[in-house]
């Protein structure tokens, strides 16, 4: 070997020890997990006794529990509107926002900014805001002759509430949508004002198309993270019942027990650690299997990059 060709190999090694600290971190702290959960799931374990293998006794439960079925409705549900409603409204305001006009960097601070404030303050806050005695919501309803809503208590109206909560963080999403709008071309912008095209038709042909690999990217994290649901719900439920010890609480009627929630309550709280492993695993196949769907509808309509 001569000494031209020892040198790519030399920095080839030395970067892969730079990052073989982390290489060693992931293998085991992530990848391990994983497969060790995929064996927990065929398992009866509790933590606090050694695993014994039953088969898939866990996934036979899981199909005969109607709270399985109740909280993957209510995460589909919750996806369905959050994903849907706050990828229109971030594209909506990013649009609005991408234009020139006097004071549009205060309302892009002021439209980012609750993405910013940590989940936990900013779910008490709106605890605060439901309230249905002295919410500001209700308050501000009341001016318009609407009678009270009991918001987090009703399970009619539950759901809008954490969908409302999601869409005030849409901030990040914004962002994104924005820093892409601006990487289109102005020049077919300015190609179709001479042909005549209005806000309407320029936004559907020029700006949607333009950014489509950006949408596709956002829903995508939208749709994990929706199905990954869970503080917002857990400090809602307690604030609520105001019993930090209380078992299983899905709130009213169990209308806000989401999937991670009711995936917590098996590992944590009824210690069926097998359970909530076989659990995850359903989980991350059907959030694959989504994944899938969207990235195969996607080639008709997102132009690789």
């Amino acid at each position: 070997m001569n000494k031209s060709n020892r040198q790519p190999w030399k920095t080839n090694v030395e970067g892969f020890l730079f990052a073989l600290p982390w290489i060693i971190g992931f293998l085991i702290f992530s990848v391990y997990p994983i497969f060790m959960s995929g064996y927990y799931s065929f398992t009866d374990f509790s933590a606090i006794k050694d695993p014994v293998f039953v088969g898939l006794e866990n996934y036979k439960s899981l199909f005969k529990d109607p709270l399985f079925y109740k909280s993957m409705t209510n995460t589909l549900i919750y996806v369905l509107f959050s994903v849907t409603v706050g990828i229109f409204l971030a594209l909506i305001i990013a649009s609005m926002l991408n234009k020139k006009w006097k004071g549009r960097t205060i309302f892009r601070a002021v439209f980012f900014l609750p993405s910013v404030v940590p989940v936990v303050a900013s779910t008490m806050i709106w605890v605060w805001v439901f309230d249905p005695s002295h919410g500001y919501l209700n308050r501000f309803l009341k001016l318009f002759g609407v009678s009270t809503i009991n918001w987090l208590g009703d399970p009619s109206w539950t759901m809008a509430s954490v969908v409302m909560i999601t869409l005030w963080g849409m901030g990040s999403s914004m962002v994104i949508f924005l820093a892409a709008m601006q990487d289109v071309p102005t020049e077919l912008y300015e190609a179709a004002g001479i042909d005549g095209a209005g806000v309407t038709a320029k936004f559907f042909n020029i700006t949607l198309p333009g950014i489509a690999h950006v949408v596709l990217y956002q829903v995508i994290l939208a749709l994990i993270n929706g199905f990954q649901y869970f503080t917002q719900v857990y400090i809602i439920i307690r604030a609520q019942s105001g019993n930090i010890s209380q078992g299983i609480n899905g709130g009213p009627r169990d209308s806000l027990m989401m999937y991670p929630l009711y995936l917590f309550y098996n590992a944590f709280t009824e210690l069926k650690m097998g359970k909530a492993a076989a659990m995850s695993w359903i989980l991350f196949l059907v959030v694959s299997f989504i994944t899938f769907v969207l990235l195969k509808v996607s080639k008709k309509w997102v132009t690789n990059r």
